[in-house]
């Protein structure tokens, strides 16, 4: 039971319930498919009948109520909706509602509305593709793959430092024949992306770790407040998976006795995350980092240890073998053919840099006069 003063209560509810209306009806206006438009739109208006339950205990008359559409929240959201489209941005949407899901779940005169604003989070859930019996297993394999795919987003930054050094270096040897320009030139492209890599990838990582983590923290309210649910939906889980209906009911009785056994089975099965395994944001950027240096130093190492044509003809060659090398490995993790794969990376690789290359023979020669 909260401490906080009912009236300041009621109105902080009321301002949520508004402004989620205004969000879910401005994403309606935005989303192309009229069935999932449709239900954004009636979440809307559910929100809008939450909002007068609490102006009626404030006094104010439900009628003067208008959905909130130009807070910088609901903004920002229609924005990206219009950029990103709606799917991307509803996993924002869920997670500005979790907080108030808890409230409502804790606050004993909220209990009603909670059960409703509970089913709209779980599908808002389902229509940003995150959980739903059709969906679970896709969203399992790929958490699995952004988790535990760390030899492949090491080799796909190896590939990114690579290309994008190699079509640098190639630019600038086109240009001019000075070493130290060539190295200094190098050498900035090598730490500008690795640094951009890491910074970008420590905020990907943190933003999907801060979701993630609001989504258990939901789930560990609903097993504290709805333990009947969360073990009946328990017992169907094991059920799908072939158990028999007491076999199904004995395990998920057994979960729900402990409550972290039971936060973690309903994390991983409801929604394919382990609560001690959510990723690190500074391994991510560190890794991103290393892989990154390792591919941008291939082309540049033989200016560091010759100058002019040997070692132009040496940094092309390392280059062309190591797009090699990251095409067939690439190939190999995606089950594709490894020769294509090795050709395709050569050609795009080998394209870059030599079109880089001509660019800068003729800005070379221009500027040279």
């Amino acid at each position: 039971m909260t401490t906080e003063v009912p009236g300041s209560r009621y109105r902080r509810y009321l301002r949520a319930e508004l402004e989620a209306a205004g969000a879910y009806m401005h994403l309606s206006a935005i989303e192309r498919d009229p069935k999932r438009a449709a239900r954004l739109w009636e979440m809307g208006l559910a929100e809008l009948r939450h909002a007068r339950t609490w102006a009626e205990k404030l006094g104010i008359d439900p009628r003067q109520l208008k959905p909130t559409r130009y807070k910088i929240r609901t903004s920002t959201v229609g924005l990206a909706a219009r950029i990103f489209g709606v799917k991307r941005v509803l996993p924002w949407v869920v997670r500005s509602k979790a907080d108030g899901v808890r409230a409502y779940a804790r606050d004993p005169e909220a209990r009603e509305i909670a059960h409703e604003e509970r089913s709209h989070h779980i599908e808002l859930l389902e229509m940003a593709g995150a959980v739903g019996p059709s969906e679970r297993a896709s969203l399992e394999k790929g958490l699995l793959a952004a988790r535990g795919g760390a030899v492949r987003a090491a080799v796909l930054g190896v590939n990114d430092g690579l290309v994008s050094n190699f079509s640098l270096v190639m630019g600038v040897a086109g240009g001019t024949t000075d070493p130290s320009i060539i190295v200094l030139a190098g050498a900035a492209g090598l730490f500008a992306g690795a640094f951009s890599m890491a910074a970008g990838e420590y905020v990907s990582v943190r933003s999907q770790r801060e979701v993630y983590e609001r989504l258990i923290e939901l789930e560990r309210t609903e097993l504290a407040e709805w333990p009947e649910e969360e073990e009946a939906e328990l017992r169907e889980i094991y059920k799908s998976k072939g158990l028999t209906g007491e076999e199904a009911a004995a395990v998920a009785g057994r979960l729900m006795a402990d409550p972290d056994a039971a936060l973690d089975a309903m994390s991983r099965e409801e929604l394919g995350l382990s609560p001690s395994d959510l990723g690190s944001p500074w391994t991510a950027a560190i890794s991103s980092f290393a892989a990154f240096v390792v591919g941008a130093s291939v082309p540049l190492l033989p200016f560091l240890l010759g100058t002019g044509n040997p070692a132009l003809v040496v940094s092309a060659g390392l280059s062309v073998l190591a797009l090699a090398i990251v095409g067939g490995a690439l190939a190999l993790m995606t089950s594709r053919n490894v020769l294509w794969g090795m050709t395709r990376m050569l050609i795009a690789g080998g394209a870059a840099a030599a079109v880089t290359f001509m660019v800068g023979r003729i800005v070379g020669v221009s500027l040279g006069g």
